[in-house]
């Protein structure tokens, strides 16, 4: 998802449309819900550079269906605010100026009403086009669009989140957010064995997928052990306690600078109180840290240092989507309206919540597959060019719409970035 979440679809294929009037109608609405508990003033501020205001995230998702849909596909088209191509784009250098990203929370104009009137506009028009039907190319671009707003139905969440955290009347999204499930206690780790062998990856098949799924290629992969659930607050804090963060050998030399500078003592979101005891802010607001809940918002450099404590390792993402590879998606997502990760179920004969409620590191540098090949033009800036320096993480969170994640999905995000609903699942090798 980097820090935009965008991403491309692979070609279009024949056969029935792939996007009805009602699927968009719905996926709008999902992000018109998101907003709705907030105020004009809540929509406009930008809590720091890799977040965005939640007004221009409804501008952009807009953007996308005009510029990369309606300009190609509507006759006679014509822009609602010429000013909205530079304003709403985010980094497609092919499309042509850009705002700068670090300034999104300066734009007080256009107001938010007038942005939702750029939604109603561009949502009739759609609608007019997919009712008169449209080329499969032009499908393909649609339902592209529809999973880029899903990534940034995820990104309003957890934006929100950072900005809200950072008042200190530590106000609340909506109340019942993130409160304790009252369900059972996490189940103890048990570790789930898989042989060595030559396995198949990446997406196959019509359904959507976004290109850095594909294409699909063997790997060689050693016998390994899964941990069955992710790692839970009550694991965290004994590795706290145990003087996690203040002992190098721990930690990888970049991790170790960026607890320095950024003065981590523990996970993004939590703060220690005067009985000893720790508190979370959640979009429900301060809550205690509760024991069995997975741990979350936790950088890659944590995540490392926990498995290296833990004596284990993180998965790499191809031992991830074998031990994922055909199970049901049922983990908490956006539709139970917690935004906030549960305890793991009591599953016995396989690794549970691999789905949902906390992204999940692997030690995977994300980089193309083996003969991955960027699209040509504007759509082509979704993936290729971010294949540097950032790591791989997986299953999709709290914040992730249920229809939008399969076993094949790659997320990324640099190592030390913590602000999204990041977590992490232990893995060794088979002895």
């Amino acid at each position: 998802m980097s820090t935009a979440s965008s991403r491309i679809a692979k070609p279009a294929t024949t056969g029935a449309p792939r996007v009805s009037p009602a699927r968009f109608r719905a996926v709008r609405a999902a992000t018109e819900r998101l907003a709705a508990p907030l105020s004009a003033e809540d929509c406009a501020l930008q809590s720091m550079p890799d977040a965005s205001p939640v007004k221009w995230h409804l501008g952009h998702t807009t953007w996308f269906f005009e510029t990369m849909v309606l300009e190609k596909a509507e006759a006679g088209f014509r822009p609602l605010r010429p000013e909205y191509r530079v304003l709403f784009n985010s980094y497609y250098v092919a499309v042509g100026p850009r705002h700068p990203r670090p300034q999104r929370g300066m734009l007080s104009r256009p107001s938010l009403d007038e942005v939702r009137a750029y939604r109603r506009d561009v949502d009739e028009r759609m609608i007019r086009l997919l009712e008169r039907g449209v080329a499969p190319e032009v499908d393909a671009l649609i339902e592209l669009g529809l999973h880029h707003e899903q990534q940034h139905q995820e990104l309003i969440v957890t934006d929100l989140k950072h900005l809200l955290s950072l008042n200190p009347l530590n106000p609340a999204y909506r109340a019942d957010c993130g409160a304790p499930d009252g369900g059972p206690a996490a189940p103890a780790l048990r570790w789930h064995g898989f042989a060595a062998g030559v396995r198949e990856i990446g997406h196959e098949g019509a359904d959507f997928c976004f290109d850095n799924e594909t294409p699909r290629h063997r790997v060689l992969l050693g016998a390994f052990e899964l941990a069955s659930r992710p790692v839970t607050n009550a694991e965290y804090l004994a590795f706290l306690a145990d003087g996690g963060y203040s002992r190098p050998e721990l930690w990888l030399a970049d991790g170790w600078d960026a607890r320095s500078k950024e003065g981590w003592d523990a996970p993004a979101y939590w703060e220690g109180s005067r009985d000893g005891a720790w508190r979370v802010f959640t979009l429900g607001g301060l809550r205690p840290v509760t024991p069995d809940e997975p741990v979350c918002h936790v950088s890659y450099y944590e995540a490392d240092a926990y498995a290296r404590w833990a004596g284990a390792r993180l998965p790499s993402e191809a031992e991830w989507e074998v031990a994922a590879a055909g199970l049901p998606t049922d983990g908490h997502f956006a539709e139970s309206g917690r935004f906030h990760p549960a305890a793991a179920p009591d599953v016995r004969t396989r690794p549970a919540q691999l789905f949902g409620d906390v992204w999940e590191w692997t030690q995977s540098p994300y980089g193309g597959y083996p003969g991955f090949k960027p699209a040509a033009g504007a759509v082509g800036e979704y993936n290729g060019k971010f294949m540097a320096n950032q790591l791989v993480l997986r299953g999709g969170s709290c914040a992730t719409p249920a229809d939008h994640i399969r076993a094949t999905y790659r997320n990324f995000f640099y190592p030390y970035h913590r602000w999204q609903f990041m977590g992490l699942r232990l893995a060794r090798d088979a002895e």
